[in-house]
């Protein structure tokens, strides 16, 4: 066995690992062909799928417009044998829809954990206003790479 095969997570393990991340990066392809990564908060869909939003005239809105292709990445660890992360590659699809950019910034909104018992139905009103400047972007892996170095043990 590699030690590839040794720190890669399972399905379970990375769904774990992605509910408990509060931040993703997103790598856009900017037009120059060099890498954008910004920070962004993010929901989980029922079926895996990675959703966030931002603004419309924002730069990874204009990359993703121009080229689709993504990488999504995860992490934490202080130290080499703590590191874990997951790495999500694939397409972004553009949500320039309203209604769906509220429903995707009720879902993000919702992990934040900062909504205290509002219904959907209260927070997605709230956020209308914004959801009208703003654009969905959904991710649905093709590719997934992950690691855990605490499961090497001291084995580095």
């Amino acid at each position: 066995m590699s030690r590839r095969d040794l720190i890669r997570m399972t399905d379970e393990e990375r769904g774990a690992f992605l509910e408990a991340t509060r931040t993703l990066i997103l790598c856009s392809v900017g037009a120059d062909g060099v890498p954008h990564p910004m920070p962004m908060w993010f929901g989980i869909e029922d079926d895996g799928a990675i959703v966030m939003s931002t603004f419309t005239k924002s730069q990874k809105i204009k990359n993703l417009g121009r080229d689709p292709r993504v990488s999504v990445l995860g992490e934490a660890g202080e130290s080499y044998d703590q590191l874990q992360g997951v790495v999500l590659y694939g397409t972004a699809e553009l949500v320039p829809d309203a209604e769906a950019v509220a429903d995707i910034l009720v879902r993000v909104t919702r992990r934040s954990g900062a909504v205290g018992d509002a219904d959907d139905e209260t927070l997605k009103q709230g956020v209308m206003g914004t959801a009208v400047k703003r654009t969905g972007i959904r991710v649905r892996p093709d590719r997934i790479v992950s690691w855990d170095h605490r499961k090497l043990a001291g084995k580095y």
